[in-house]
């Protein structure tokens, strides 16, 4: 999307009815080049509306993310950001940091953008988010040695993402094994890593995140239509006391750090207690799916390594992430 685009939407991000003939004077340029610009919104999946002889407004308003206040929110929360950039849009946030450069040891790469076009969650679905309505952004981080336990580096960032949002409001919510952020049993986002690791060496880590904010109800229907988790967004999960997308985001971005370094000195143990008080379904009735076969048994946590500990007609069984499938039954 061109520079002229994005001045556009800036212009429009608040809400307002604005006439061609105003935006044409702030961007220099003709109404029928805005009128073209609109176009070029629109094709990017953004509802701009119009109003004959009045002028163009968004279908509801949106703060557009900004590296500098992420930055500062990050900042007031102990955590440096570290190298934060974002961008307007991107094919995924995760492969552009994976094909990246690794950060040095400690430090951080974080990358938004507010428009995905291959956008990646676990077992190769995409990630519906359009525009505005979630955030989408990934954290590239290395390790100076691979750190023990390191399957259930997962669970912890989990961990960090589930008591940051109870901590902004949103009451009831957890997580449901291996990295699913849930409310109610309906799924508020999702986290993928994918690592690099070098034997004895260093291992670098990208956790996506991708988190719902205000879903449109047509996008709702669409994926609960495709038979994806049943799906919530932020806005239900904490009764409209929705806090600022880059409050949000800066908040996000210090706790994932901050689980990464804790992870660094310690591995899952800091985390385990605190990821069995989250979990969603312990206790409950589940069915693990792996490839064709599928197994009902009752959820009994994660064990050390990240694993799912299943009980499965009287004894306990294990489940490493990959291709495993766990949904409740009744």
């Amino acid at each position: 999307m061109n520079t002229r685009c994005v001045a556009l939407l800036a212009l429009l991000a608040d809400g307002a009815l604005r006439s061609g003939a105003e935006l044409a004077t702030i961007l220099g340029v003709s109404r029928a080049a805005v009128w073209k610009l609109v176009g070029d919104l629109r094709s990017h999946g953004i509802d701009v509306q119009s109003e004959p002889r009045r002028g163009y407004r968004l279908a509801a308003p949106v703060e557009l993310l900004d590296a500098t206040r992420i930055e500062r929110v990050a900042s007031s929360h102990g955590a440096s950001s570290g190298a934060l950039e974002v961008l307007f849009e991107v094919d995924s946030t995760n492969t552009r940091l994976y094909e990246a450069t690794a950060p040095r040891a400690g430090e951080a790469k974080i990358l938004f953008a507010e428009i995905q076009h291959a956008g990646r969650g676990r077992r190769g679905r995409s990630w519906v988010a359009p525009f505005g309505s979630g955030l989408t952004f990934s954290v590239a981080w290395t390790f100076a040695e691979t750190p023990p336990g390191l399957p259930a580096l997962g669970l912890a960032v989990g961990v960090a993402v589930a008591e940051t949002l109870l901590a902004l409001g949103a009451e009831g919510a957890g997580l449901k094994w291996p990295n699913d952020i849930v409310w109610r049993r309906r799924k508020l986002g999702g986290l993928l890593l994918q690592l690099r690791t070098e034997a004895g060496g260093p291992a670098t880590v990208v956790v996506g995140l991708g988190l719902n904010l205000e879903l449109p109800p047509g996008t709702r229907e669409d994926l609960e239509a495709a038979g994806a988790f049943p799906v919530t967004d932020l806005r239900e999960a904490a009764a409209g006391r929705l806090p600022g997308r880059n409050e949000l985001a800066g908040a996000l971005v210090a706790a994932i750090l901050r689980s990464l370094a804790e992870f660094a000195r310690a591995g899952f143990e800091p985390f385990a207690s605190r990821w069995s008080a989250l979990d969603a379904l312990a206790g409950e009735g589940v069915r693990v799916a792996q490839g064709e076969s599928a197994v009902d048994g009752v959820a009994r946590g994660a064990d050390a390594d990240g694993a799912l500990v299943v009980e499965v007609a009287g004894r306990l069984e294990r489940f490493h992430s990959g291709d495993v499938s766990l949904r409740p039954v009744a």
